[in-house]
């Protein structure tokens, strides 16, 4: 791959991710505002261990994520479904301790990992949410995050954690995200 080609899919990544709001915008949906701050952070945490480890891709797409989902949460601070419970405290401390984690070991590739699996974790109260109330959420903002995410993977410049995992994550929760909402969609409520 050239490296013009790179910084167009990396453009495009950036573009498609952060425009992934809109759709949430023209909703003014309820999204569960603790997971789309947990992803703030989590995704905040991946840029900044991608880009220490010069894994731009993955590190730019992690930072459009980032300023995706605080896009959200401002939103959602006004219509947005603001329950705090147990479980999104531990997902909040989850957060804070993948960043320790990096810094003990100091290693990007731990602190990718650790933001992935607790991004997994502070996913699961927006998966309820989407399930339960699939019209409160928005898929096309969720099938965009996944393309947009496509288009860093492809951009990655090596196989490599810091340069591969986050895309190839997000790929993948926004792709259930999406096909959970429309599933929902279809099947009556008595489910």
């Amino acid at each position: 791959m050239t490296e013009t080609s790179r910084y167009l899919f990396i453009a495009l990544s950036s573009i498609i991710t952060i425009s992934a709001t809109v759709p949430y915008i023209l909703d003014i949906v309820k999204p569960r505002i603790v997971s789309w701050f947990t992803w703030t952070l989590l995704t905040g945490i991946s840029a900044a261990a991608s880009l220490t480890d010069h894994q731009y891709a993955a590190g730019i797409l992690s930072l459009s994520a980032s300023v995706e989902c605080m896009i959200v949460v401002l939103l959602g601070l006004k219509y947005g479904d603001k329950q705090f419970a147990a479980f999104d405290i531990y997902c909040q401390i989850s957060a804070i301790v993948g960043l320790i984690l990096w810094f003990i070991f100091n290693t990007p590739a731990i602190a990718v990992i650790a933001g992935i699996i607790i991004d997994l974790i502070g996913s699961l109260p927006t998966l309820k949410h989407a399930w339960e109330k699939p019209a409160e959420e928005t898929w096309i903002t969720f099938a965009l995050s996944s393309l947009g995410a496509s288009f860093a993977a492809f951009a990655a410049s090596n196989i490599r954690i810091t340069a591969l995992a986050n895309p190839i994550y997000i790929i993948t929760i926004n792709a259930i995200f999406t096909a959970v909402l429309l599933i929902r969609h279809k099947i009556p409520r008595i489910i």
